[in-house]
């Protein structure tokens, strides 16, 4: 087949998974925005461990940091571009042993961390990396302090 039409078809598909989730079985979206949902691909079980234990953001999902929040199309678009690159990685065999998260996914957070945390933040130099100094945050070094 053309490459157009594999573009079409996948095009085709991915909107019919949208509808699907939008309107299919009742609070299906709602479930796929927990940190359970994340939590039962196995190879996230480091990670959610991780969210579980460390404090203040546990009270968060995954959604509200790892996704972008500034737009409910936006995240969505996003959502089913992560989730889908998620589900292939897994089922293909193709984990990594140590996850990092992307240079897209680095942005999505640093603009999420600013959100949430406005007025703290309003008098500091946002371009510099929230996780540069608030290291126990990250899902990899959640134990005693840790300092340069």
């Amino acid at each position: 087949m053309p490459k157009k039409i594999h573009l079409a078809l996948a095009g085709l598909v991915v909107a019919a998974a949208g509808l699907f989730l939008a309107l299919g079985p009742p609070r299906l979206l709602a479930k796929s925005e927990s940190p359970d949902f994340c939590a039962s691909c196995h190879v996230m079980e480091a990670q959610y461990e991780a969210w579980f234990h460390q404090g203040a953001h546990r009270r968060k999902a995954c959604v509200e940091c790892h996704l972008p929040n500034d737009n409910m199309a936006g995240h969505y678009v996003w959502k089913a571009i992560d989730g889908m690159k998620d589900v292939v990685v897994f089922h293909s065999g193709r984990v990594p042993e140590n996850i990092r998260i992307s240079a897209h996914g680095k942005e999505v957070l640093q603009a999420n961390c600013i959100r949430c945390h406005e007025a703290a933040v309003d008098m500091i130099d946002q371009g510099r990396p929230c996780t540069d100094c608030h290291r126990r945050i990250t899902h990899a070094r959640t134990g005693a302090v840790e300092t340069r």
